[in-house]
């Protein structure tokens, strides 16, 4: 299977370019898009999951024109967004129930066994007979994911899904999505590295509507080894280091700044060589993004 977005661009009616001639090729897997809040990434899913028009730019899904041919596009779309509603008095199986006839699975029993599956995998069975209103923040997360993926989904489009879960929680949805994403395509966006990281085949960057990098993780990390040095300094001492040296990320310590900056030398004998990672691979786009629209 094969995504290909091609110069996709949305401005709002306020001004905000949120996309800017955004381009990606996505075959089966995990697709992890990695932004900060406001980067773009939620117009980007909601544009590809037929909810919004884009103002220029094209989308196919194999052969399928996913900007104008949207009733096809639902019938094997599966969508998260970020903030999912349920209808709060309906119990949590008689929703699904519904939400799987409206995927097309029109057996009965069929229906039955894709729900009874479907619940268990999200480890809400149990729990089938209760109201939706009953549920935690977790819970509602939880039935969002099951109800993106029954009626066995082509496309499976997940918005900063892990919001809300626990670590056990969070783990359990990362495999739940990996057991399925063999077969299909998975668009997953976070403002969370490690759940790239963890999870992700492929990945883009993206920021105030531009993709800043794309490609397999593991590569994009090695484009920067040997490039990552980090230095713990005194927190009044951070603005005299900024004007310095290209620091792309600073963490407090113990009382202490630890400041990572990007050079392919080491700056000075007091600076430690250290492992570059995904989340200095994020930052360093960040900073040269912000880099440049200040000069």
């Amino acid at each position: 299977m094969f995504l290909k977005i091609s110069n996709l661009s949305k401005t709002y009616s306020n001004g905000v370019k949120a996309l800017n001639n955004v381009s990606l090729e996505i075959s089966n897997g995990m697709f992890g898009l990695l932004g900060p809040n406001g980067a773009g990434k939620s117009t980007m899913l909601r544009t590809l999951a037929t909810l919004q028009n884009a103002d220029s730019g094209s989308v196919f899904f194999e052969n399928t024109d996913v900007l104008n041919q949207k009733e096809e596009v639902r019938k094997w779309l599966g969508y998260l967004p970020q903030d999912f509603g349920v209808y709060p008095w309906s119990t949590a199986y008689n929703f699904l129930d519904h939400l799987a006839r409206l995927k097309g699975i029109s057996d009965s029993e069929d229906r039955m066994n894709a729900v009874k599956e479907m619940l268990e995998r999200v480890n809400l069975w149990e729990n089938r007979k209760k109201k939706l209103k009953t549920f935690s923040g977790g819970m509602k997360q939880r039935f969002g994911i099951a109800q993106a993926l029954i009626g066995n989904p082509k496309l499976i489009i997940v918005d900063e899904p892990t919001a809300g879960l626990d670590p056990a929680e969070r783990n359990r949805f990362h495999n739940l999505l990996s057991e399925v994403a063999e077969d299909v395509i998975i668009i997953f966006s976070t403002h969370i590295v490690e759940d790239v990281k963890d999870i992700c085949d492929s990945m883009a960057i993206i920021n105030k509507g531009k993709i800043l990098a794309n490609g397999i993780p593991g590569i994009l990390i090695s484009e920067i080894e040997d490039r990552i040095w980090e230095k713990a300094i005194e927190k009044s001492e951070l603005e005299k280091y900024e004007k310095d040296f290209k620091v792309i990320s600073s963490q407090l310590k113990g009382g202490k700044k630890v400041i990572r900056i990007y050079s392919g030398n080491q700056p000075r004998n007091d600076f430690q060589l250290v492992k570059s990672t995904l989340e200095d691979v994020y930052f360093k786009k960040l900073y040269e993004d912000e880099l440049e629209k200040g000069s």
